[in-house]
Protein backbone atom coordinates (compact mmCIF):
# COMPACT_ATOMS: atom_id res chain seq x y z
CA UNK A 1 0.00 0.00 0.00
CA UNK A 2 2.96 2.43 0.93
CA UNK A 3 4.55 2.17 -2.66
CA UNK A 4 1.06 3.10 -4.07
CA UNK A 5 1.35 6.89 -2.44
CA UNK A 6 4.67 7.26 -3.69
CA UNK A 7 3.99 6.70 -6.98
CA UNK A 8 0.82 8.75 -6.84
CA UNK A 9 3.04 11.37 -5.49
CA UNK A 10 5.72 11.63 -7.61
CA UNK A 11 3.36 11.31 -10.46
CA UNK A 12 2.42 14.73 -11.83
CA UNK A 13 2.31 17.54 -14.76
CA UNK A 14 6.08 19.25 -14.58
CA UNK A 15 5.21 21.39 -18.10
CA UNK A 16 4.00 24.32 -15.95
CA UNK A 17 7.56 24.42 -13.81
CA UNK A 18 9.45 23.37 -16.78
CA UNK A 19 8.09 26.37 -18.94
CA UNK A 20 8.85 28.55 -15.88
CA UNK A 21 12.14 27.95 -15.80
CA UNK A 22 12.81 28.19 -18.98
CA UNK A 23 11.46 31.65 -19.10
CA UNK A 24 13.25 32.50 -16.22
CA UNK A 25 17.01 31.42 -17.94
CA UNK A 26 15.84 33.22 -21.64
CA UNK A 27 14.91 36.50 -19.01
CA UNK A 28 18.61 36.18 -17.58
CA UNK A 29 20.19 35.67 -20.61
CA UNK A 30 18.52 38.79 -22.32
CA UNK A 31 18.71 41.03 -19.45
CA UNK A 32 22.69 40.09 -18.81
CA UNK A 33 24.28 42.02 -21.60
CA UNK A 34 21.82 45.44 -20.85
CA UNK A 35 24.63 47.07 -18.98
CA UNK A 36 27.55 46.18 -21.39
CA UNK A 37 25.30 47.16 -24.43
CA UNK A 38 24.70 51.07 -22.77
CA UNK A 39 28.87 51.03 -22.98
CA UNK A 40 29.98 53.34 -25.96
CA UNK A 41 32.32 50.97 -28.25
CA UNK A 42 33.45 53.17 -30.35
CA UNK A 43 35.38 54.68 -27.38
CA UNK A 44 38.48 53.46 -27.33
CA UNK A 45 40.13 53.45 -24.19
CA UNK A 46 43.50 54.49 -23.33
CA UNK A 47 45.71 52.08 -21.19
CA UNK A 48 47.15 52.54 -17.56
CA UNK A 49 48.67 48.88 -16.45
CA UNK A 50 49.54 50.38 -13.15
CA UNK A 51 46.12 52.03 -12.41
CA UNK A 52 44.45 51.10 -9.37
CA UNK A 53 41.12 48.64 -10.13
CA UNK A 54 37.84 49.75 -8.50
CA UNK A 55 36.19 46.88 -7.23
CA UNK A 56 32.98 49.21 -6.06
CA UNK A 57 31.02 50.80 -8.23
CA UNK A 58 28.82 53.39 -7.39
CA UNK A 59 25.21 52.67 -9.45
CA UNK A 60 24.23 56.78 -9.22
CA UNK A 61 27.83 57.55 -11.57
CA UNK A 62 27.19 59.35 -14.62
CA UNK A 63 28.87 58.02 -17.40
CA UNK A 64 30.23 60.59 -19.75
CA UNK A 65 32.18 59.11 -23.14
CA UNK A 66 34.40 61.74 -25.02
CA UNK A 67 34.98 60.03 -28.64
CA UNK A 68 38.26 61.10 -30.39
CA UNK A 69 36.79 64.08 -32.42
CA UNK A 70 35.77 65.28 -29.12
CA UNK A 71 32.52 64.78 -29.14
CA UNK A 72 30.48 64.37 -25.70
CA UNK A 73 27.74 61.72 -25.48
CA UNK A 74 25.82 59.51 -22.52
CA UNK A 75 25.43 56.06 -23.90
CA UNK A 76 24.97 56.45 -27.30
CA UNK A 77 23.58 59.44 -27.25
CA UNK A 78 25.45 63.09 -28.31
CA UNK A 79 25.30 66.00 -26.15
CA UNK A 80 26.51 69.38 -25.75
CA UNK A 81 28.60 70.56 -22.64
CA UNK A 82 25.35 72.77 -21.59
CA UNK A 83 23.28 70.00 -22.22
CA UNK A 84 25.45 67.76 -19.76
CA UNK A 85 25.54 70.29 -16.99
CA UNK A 86 21.72 70.54 -17.10
CA UNK A 87 22.02 66.59 -16.81
CA UNK A 88 24.45 66.55 -14.16
CA UNK A 89 22.71 69.58 -12.47
CA UNK A 90 19.61 67.11 -12.62
CA UNK A 91 21.10 64.12 -11.26
CA UNK A 92 22.81 65.61 -8.09
CA UNK A 93 19.62 66.99 -7.15
CA UNK A 94 17.66 64.07 -7.73
CA UNK A 95 20.98 61.99 -5.39
CA UNK A 96 20.22 65.21 -2.96
CA UNK A 97 24.09 65.70 -2.88
CA UNK A 98 26.90 64.77 -4.74
CA UNK A 99 27.28 62.06 -7.39
CA UNK A 100 29.91 60.68 -9.37
CA UNK A 101 31.18 61.19 -12.54
CA UNK A 102 32.68 58.85 -14.89
CA UNK A 103 34.74 60.11 -17.85
CA UNK A 104 35.37 57.49 -20.61
CA UNK A 105 37.95 59.32 -22.90
CA UNK A 106 39.16 57.86 -26.09
CA UNK A 107 42.65 57.46 -25.76
CA UNK A 108 43.41 59.87 -29.27
CA UNK A 109 40.89 62.23 -27.33
CA UNK A 110 42.46 65.76 -26.85
CA UNK A 111 42.82 67.37 -23.41
CA UNK A 112 40.64 70.13 -24.18
CA UNK A 113 37.32 67.78 -24.84
CA UNK A 114 38.05 66.09 -21.84
CA UNK A 115 38.42 69.72 -20.26
CA UNK A 116 34.52 70.62 -21.77
CA UNK A 117 33.32 67.16 -19.44
CA UNK A 118 35.30 68.60 -16.76
CA UNK A 119 33.80 72.25 -16.75
CA UNK A 120 30.28 71.06 -17.13
CA UNK A 121 31.05 69.13 -13.78
CA UNK A 122 32.38 72.17 -12.22
CA UNK A 123 29.58 73.85 -13.38
CA UNK A 124 26.86 71.69 -11.75
CA UNK A 125 29.00 71.44 -8.89
CA UNK A 126 30.23 68.07 -9.12
CA UNK A 127 33.68 66.99 -7.22
CA UNK A 128 33.58 63.49 -7.83
CA UNK A 129 35.71 62.75 -10.92
CA UNK A 130 37.14 60.03 -12.10
CA UNK A 131 38.48 58.96 -15.33
CA UNK A 132 38.44 55.76 -16.60
CA UNK A 133 41.27 53.42 -18.50
CA UNK A 134 41.96 49.64 -19.23
CA UNK A 135 44.20 47.54 -16.93
CA UNK A 136 45.59 45.52 -19.92
CA UNK A 137 45.40 46.17 -23.71
CA UNK A 138 43.85 43.43 -25.70
CA UNK A 139 46.59 41.64 -27.59
CA UNK A 140 45.71 42.34 -31.56
CA UNK A 141 45.49 39.07 -33.39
Amino acid sequence: MREKREEEYLSGNLTAMIDVVFQLIIFFVCTSNLQDKAVDDRIKLASAPNGVVESKKDPRAVKVYVSEKGGLSIGRTPISPRELTIILNKARADARGDIPVLIMADAKAKHSAVKKAMDACTEAKIWRIKFTALKERAEKV
